[in-house]
């Protein structure tokens, strides 16, 4: 494990600072900024309490280096931000819906499959641990949908993951056959009754409100109360006198050496 002089853990510093400087020399944007979840408590919470309630506490050795990782963003000169009551998700819903709008093209750099729903014509996604552009056919790959009705497939399978609690007995590709079948969630909640099969047509009826509940839970809100327009996140040098002393600190010899 590496570690800091002061004993604490960097590995994820290191890997995440790695990561990123190695993202900006490829990409070379002209816009970036990093964002980052405020707190695990979001609207959210207020729609559904058990809502990511079954997820456990970070490893003791990472807690330690979350504020580390934010210094290391800043040390770079990038723009962080972050907005209490709302996921890191919802920001970067945001923030693309405003640059899609002003007609400029966004890249999502992530690997989260719930930002899938924000991929379409000059947004697209970027699996960083891959290397792999994500786009409309790789999002079909993913959920057998276009990004448009990743939602509806998402509100019917639930996500364990987030404890969104879906419909019983649905998994996504019985959710993207339904969805492609009746065209939309709100389409196959109101035709429930037609379905065939039993035990799944009850379910869709008994479970219908559940349902409407996943889909407030797994839906970005893409409109966010921000203060900052992207245009104002113009990409700047790193000051090699901040980075350089933050690189040094922390031992990362071998990034150093890159400067």
């Amino acid at each position: 494990m590496m570690m800091s002089p002061e004993g604490v853990p960097v590995n994820a510093v290191f890997g995440f600072t790695k990561m990123l400087m190695k993202l900006m020399d490829d990409l070379q944007p002209s816009h970036v900024l990093v964002i980052f979840d405020a707190g695990r408590v979001t609207f959210r919470n207020d729609i559904y309490p058990e809502y990511k309630q079954n997820r456990t506490d970070p490893p003791d050795e990472l807690v330690p280096q979350f504020s580390l990782v934010r210094d290391a963003t800043e040390a770079m000169s990038l723009p962080v931000t972050e907005l209490p009551g709302f996921e890191a998700d919802d920001l970067i819903a945001s923030y693309a819906k405003m640059a899609h709008e002003s007609g400029t093209d966004c890249l999502i750099v992530s690997s989260d499959k719930d930002l899938m729903q924000l991929v379409r014509q000059g947004v697209t996604m970027l699996d960083p641990m891959k290397q792999r552009r994500i786009s409309d056919a790789e999002v079909v790959e993913k959920f057998g949908v276009l990004p448009n009705r990743v939602v509806d497939v998402q509100s019917l399978a639930g996500d364990s993951t987030d404890n969104v609690p879906g419909v019983p007995g649905i998994g996504i590709k019985t959710a993207a056959e339904l969805i492609n079948q009746f065209g939309d969630l709100d389409s196959l909640l109101a035709g429930a009754e037609t379905i065939k099969q039993p035990k799944r047509r009850e379910n869709l009826v008994n479970f219908a409100e559940q349902a409407r509940i996943s889909r407030e839970l797994v839906r970005l809100d893409q409109n966010v109360p921000v203060t900052e327009a992207w245009e104002s996140f113009a990409v700047k040098s790193p000051d090699p006198n901040v980075l350089l002393p933050f690189l040094k600190e922390q031992k990362f010899r071998s990034l150093v050496s890159t400067m």
